[in-house]
């Protein structure tokens, strides 16, 4: 375990409470959905599972995953609940990353994409929030094991070492169909030696954690194709996570804004989805009342409102969340422009009694106890 450059990179050993974890998780019991998968263990592939806190979450992300011949799961040095040890009772190897806040990269998906010994020339990446689908695992072992061919829209080949995944939302209790949640196309299927996530910025640390989010991976040998099958993603349990973690997320788009960018994937009407949303939000970062055009445009062009009551919510929750990236940026520029110091004013209590003013970090948000997640099965 080591994020030095020159240092072998390990597993963290055996964690004293896996067998305990095991007796309440119960790895050997199939999913909870019916269907035709794969045999335990009989795909090769390595599932790479980013971590931080994921007790609530990793055990129905493996159990629907355990047709991967390979389980590595990259834990954040701030974990401090039963993430370690439910991984290992799944048979999954643990590596600990240590993020270098000031520096603010590599971040945790492209050090293990660099430093994992891989066992798999294909690797699967899954949030501990997302969950296969029988079908779609079905779909990646004739990837990887070279049979699978497309079977027209939205599937498509590409360059053959790579591939778009379309994903679906659960949000509020409901799978969201509209408000540009769906579809939601990520690159999470590649041969590893030919991709790695683009750096957007270089401001080093804006708060808003150790793994890569808004950044998307490239590959180096051409375009991804398509497969035709949806994962699911859990990832907004109720209102409070979703604010919590666009919150942070609005930080890092003031930041981007100010920046300067690195990215890789450029901004094109006509190119790849990411390509296209990105060409979106820079065509839109200076029109007035954006917040309102936000909630206008999720609402009514991208069909919001046939999502019901979850989706008149989360449209404007988009708008609040274009309102508080246009205030942290105006912010950050009247920050810069009177400098970081002011020995003029007050200095801020400190203290143990001091009341702090940071903002809401990821650990933070994630270090709640929470129950296992009752879908797991």
């Amino acid at each position: 375990m080591s994020n030095a450059d020159d240092q072998p990179v390990v597993p963290l050993p055996r964690h004293p409470d896996t067998d305990e974890w095991a007796s309440r998780v119960r790895p050997e019991d199939p999913p909870g959905e019916p269907g035709d998968w794969p045999a335990r263990g009989s795909v090769p592939v390595s599932l790479l599972v980013p971590a931080l806190n994921e007790e609530r979450n990793l055990a129905g992300c493996l159990r629907r995953a355990a047709w991967a011949s390979e389980l590595v799961v990259i834990d954040s040095d701030a974990s401090i609940d039963g993430t370690v040890p439910i991984a290992q009772a799944f048979g999954a190897s643990v590596f600990r990353f240590r993020y270098d806040r000031e520096r603010g990269w590599p971040k945790k998906k492209n050090w293990a994409l660099e430093h994992i010994p891989w066992k798999n020339q294909w690797v699967l990446i899954l949030d501990a929030d997302e969950y296969m689908t029988p079908e779609l695992a079905r779909e990646i072992e004739d990837v990887v094991l070279g049979r699978w061919k497309p079977t027209g829209k939205p599937s498509a080949k590409g360059c053959g070492d790579g591939y778009w995944i379309n994903r679906r939302f659960n949000f509020m209790g409901r799978w969201i169909r509209g408000c540009g949640y769906y579809p939601s196309w990520n690159v999470r299927l590649f041969k590893h030696q030919h991709g790695r996530y683009e750096r957007l910025g270089n401001l080093g640390d804006t708060g808003t954690g150790d793994n890569e989010v808004h950044e998307h991976l490239v590959l180096d040998t051409g375009k991804p194709g398509y497969l035709k099958h949806d994962f699911l993603h859990y990832a907004y349990p109720d209102l409070t996570v979703w604010t919590e973690k666009h919150n942070r997320y609005s930080t890092w788009e003031a930041h981007t804004e100010l920046a300067e960018s690195q990215e890789r994937v450029k901004s094109s009407l006509s190119g790849s989805p990411i390509e296209r949303r990105r060409w979106l939000k820079r065509m839109t970062r200076r029109i007035p009342f954006r917040p309102t055009a936000r909630f206008l445009y999720a609402y009514i062009i991208q069909r919001g409102f046939l999502d019901g009551y979850p989706g008149f919510i989360m449209c404007r929750l988009l708008g609040w969340y274009e309102f508080m990236s246009v205030a942290k940026r105006e912010d950050m520029k009247r920050r810069a422009r009177e400098g970081e110091n002011y020995p003029d004013r007050i200095a801020p209590p400190r203290g143990p009694d001091a009341t702090s003013r940071g903002h809401v970090g990821e650990a933070s948000v994630s270090r709640r106890r929470h129950p296992v997640n009752p879908t797991d099965r």
